[in-house]
């Protein structure tokens, strides 16, 4: 029999990771969906860099935010690729600095992509509204991950029971 990958206690911290980013998103009365928006829970993004079980938790938590909030049926495939493909990336880096930098990315091209084809289709108007979503998705998506999320990467290694759980690297 082999080794299950996740230990129950991993799935139950994947599972209260998906309701605290589904919960950030659906309850802040905040811009959380379309061109200009600002998610709080996108700060969990970095989370992989310090814990593997982040990674199907912020999928699910973000399916379920996209599912039940979001206007836009496509998001909540697309939206939740961009941040599954961003938790895996991010796991995969080996400097604390870096951790933030592939949710940006991630969300700024696919997200940003998916709303200007919402907009204006594959036509002339694509590049325009591309540009202009990925800048705004982008900005928001820095501002929760390099200030917020960074706070969370310096705070979580210092809650005394979670210093045997966390993965560590630079």
């Amino acid at each position: 029999m082999s080794k299950p990958r996740f230990t129950t206690q991993q799935m139950a911290a994947a599972g209260i990771i998906a309701a605290i980013y589904a919960a950030l998103t659906l309850l802040l009365p905040i811009p959380q969906y379309g061109g200009i928006q600002f998610r709080v829970a996108e700060a969990m993004t970095v989370l992989p860099f310090l814990f593997p079980e982040a990674i199907p938790g912020l999928t699910v938590g973000c399916f379920l935010a996209n599912l039940l909030g979001s206007p836009i049926p496509l998001d909540w495939i697309v939206g939740t690729a961009a941040t599954l493909l961003a938790a895996l990336w991010t796991s995969k880096l080996h400097h604390r600095a870096l951790a933030p930098l592939p949710p940006v990315i991630c969300n700024a091209v696919i997200i940003g992509a998916m709303i200007a084809w919402y907009e204006a289709g594959f036509g002339p108007g694509f590049g325009a509204a591309f540009a202009y979503n990925a800048v705004t998705v982008g900005i928001g998506e820095a501002i929760a991950c390099y200030v917020l999320g960074m706070l969370l990467l310096a705070i979580l290694p210092r809650v005394p029971a979670l210093r045997g759980r966390l993965t560590v690297r630079g």
